[in-house]
């Protein structure tokens, strides 16, 4: 799987496993949404084992931006709260920023 991909998945993994504890803790709902928040934040971090990069800090840092554009569109999809201008462009600045450090030539 490519690495935009795997991007994705882990965003909605770890997206999806922290919003269980704010549900938990900040929501009032029931304590069993936690061992399911667990397994996501586990997969999460597996996932993005899965990234060809020649260092771990090279492929967290490239996820951070696809983190920001995909808690912004939770935001909007699950919570019902629309990215304002201001929101969309920062994704965007982030995501460029990820492209580049994933995506750079680098030299041997």
């Amino acid at each position: 799987m490519r690495a935009g991909g795997i991007y994705a998945l882990a965003a909605i993994a770890e997206i999806g496993g922290c919003f269980a504890v704010w549900a938990v803790t900040r929501l009032g709902r029931s304590p069993w949404w936690l061992p399911a928040g667990l397994v996501l934040l586990a997969a999460f971090a597996w996932l993005l084992t899965r990234v060809e990069a020649p260092a771990a800090g090279r492929a967290f840092a490239a996820y951070g931006g696809i983190y920001i554009a995909a808690s912004l569109a939770w935001m909007w999809g699950v919570e019902g709260l629309r990215p304002d201008r201001w929101d969309l462009l920062g994704a965007a600045l982030c995501v460029g920023g990820a492209a580049v450090i994933l995506l750079a030539p680098r030299g041997a």
